[in-house]
């Protein structure tokens, strides 16, 4: 998959330092990946979820959100934020 863009991921952790080694893993398992569908996503990691449009991932215990838009006939990840559970749970982010 390519996903697009490292460099939300890289700012998440900047801001987050405890994020760095959870979001490189993240990325690394995803460039990699061949998924075809949420379920094949779900195989690797189990708590994603379909939320819209918008496949939201668990990061670090459930204590940050990314949420990414994911094209599985272009093959692409769209990372559009990275968020601690509770930004994510206020829910703006969905606007």
């Amino acid at each position: 998959m390519h996903v697009i863009s490292r460099k939300r991921l890289l700012d998440a952790a900047k801001r987050h330092g405890d994020l760095s080694a959870p979001l490189d893993l993240w990325y690394r398992v995803a460039k990699k990946a061949e998924w075809k569908s949420l379920d094949e996503v779900r195989q690797t990691f189990p708590s994603a979820d379909a939320v819209g449009k918008y496949t939201v991932f668990n990061i670090k215990g459930n204590s940050y959100r990314m949420i990414a838009e994911i094209n599985y006939r272009s093959r692409r990840i769209f990372v559009r934020q990275v968020l601690s559970h509770a930004d994510y749970e206020r829910g703006g982010w969905k606007q």
